[in-house]
């Protein structure tokens, strides 16, 4: 049985390989609330320009996953067996996470990240001890449950540069944000072919340029608050702001990666404290509605980077929040504004097999009279 299950897994990740990596998160950001009774609620959307028909995976424990080697071949990386059970979402129906939670609390997900994401040399000698990009979040979820046991396990093993063909024979750019159920944070990138594990006090990520670049840029915006400002006297004469709204003057309100990372840091810190963790639930939700990207806003061409080598217009394909202390996985597909609901307490964690579920309900409406 073991055996088949194993088959059936090589081959799903053979196909994965070569047809997912160009699906890697575009436009994505991603944040972290805290609740006063001591919970996180994380929060992040995803986006790209082609459909990605991503389904909620369910993972179970003592689950065999083929680590993808040097060669670009299931089975020749680094094979290991859950320790976690964990959900998320995936893409194209292939056992690879881009987003998701363990039982545990650890929760985070993958971003685009093509203009810095530059994996370690690994010699075919060393394959076994190292897998692929797009399968780093599946690992960190399935194998481990806090931020201090992701940096040491990852100082463990290497990320190889097995390349995709369906990517231009390249290897899937990717960048990880991660954070355990006491709020710990990191982001995980490799750069100029070396792992850099940073700590994350801001909770917030997105994608290019380097992460320490965007928390440099934080100080650019220190004028920034979410307290009203005091009219301005000039010889006497008294300016007022025109409305509510002047603390927040000048945030910056475009897609690009640096601007979405200060827009998510001002408008989840600015969160009140006092909400309870299932109250910041909704909270999550009303921010991430900043960075919902309208059809047609984005449009890539093929030759962009973030467009995956295919072009076309980029939307929020679906939206996940994520109330650690609770275990409830969340997502807003962009066919339906409805929210679907997950309880990982609730997972058969000795099932045999990777469960799938589709998320594919058409847009409906309550009607009022």
């Amino acid at each position: 049985m073991k055996q088949k299950i194993i088959k059936k897994i090589v081959a799903a990740s053979v196909s994965a390989v070569l047809a997912f990596a160009p699906l890697v998160s575009n436009a994505c950001t991603s944040f972290l609330l805290k609740g006063s009774d001591g919970g996180y609620v994380y929060g992040r959307t995803m986006e790209f320009g082609l459909p990605l028909k991503s389904q909620l995976t369910v993972i179970p424990r003592n689950m065999p996953l083929p680590g993808v080697g040097v060669d670009g071949k299931p089975g020749t990386g680094l094979n290991w067996t859950t320790k976690h059970a964990a959900a998320g979402m995936n893409g194209l129906g292939m056992p690879i996470l881009l987003d998701g939670m363990n039982e545990k609390g650890l929760v985070g997900g993958l971003l685009n990240a093509p203009n810095t994401a530059v994996y370690q040399v690994v010699s075919p000698a060393d394959s076994s001890n190292s897998i692929a990009s797009v399968q780093i979040l599946i690992y960190a979820l399935t194998n481990f449950a806090t931020v201090d046991e992701v940096k040491v396990g990852f100082q463990k093993i290497k990320v190889n540069r097995s390349t995709i063909p369906a990517y231009n024979n390249q290897s899937a750019p990717v960048r990880m944000t991660l954070h355990d159920a006491k709020g710990k944070s990191i982001v995980i990138e490799y750069l100029k072919g070396e792992l850099v594990i940073t700590d994350n006090p801001t909770g917030v990520m997105t994608n290019d340029p380097a992460f320490r670049e965007q928390l440099n840029n934080i100080g650019n915006y220190a004028n920034l608050s979410n307290v009203e400002k005091n009219p301005i006297i000039i010889n006497g004469a008294t300016y007022v702001p025109p409305s509510s709204g002047s603390g927040l003057h000048g945030l910056p309100g475009d897609y690009l990666s640096p601007s979405r990372f200060i827009r998510a840091l001002f408008l989840s810190k600015s969160a009140p404290t006092t909400y309870p963790t299932s109250q910041q639930v909704n909270t999550a939700w009303h921010i991430l509605g900043s960075f919902d990207i309208p059809p047609g806003a984005i449009s890539l061409p093929a030759s962009n980077a973030y467009g995956g080598g295919a072009g076309g217009i980029e939307t929020t394909e679906w939206t996940a929040v994520a109330d650690n202390k609770n275990l409830i996985y969340s997502l807003k597909m962009f066919e339906n504004t409805k929210i679907y609901t997950f309880d990982l307490k609730k997972i058969d964690v000795n099932s045999k097999d990777i469960k799938y579920i589709k998320l594919d309900k058409p847009l409906s409406t309550i009607s009022v009279n």
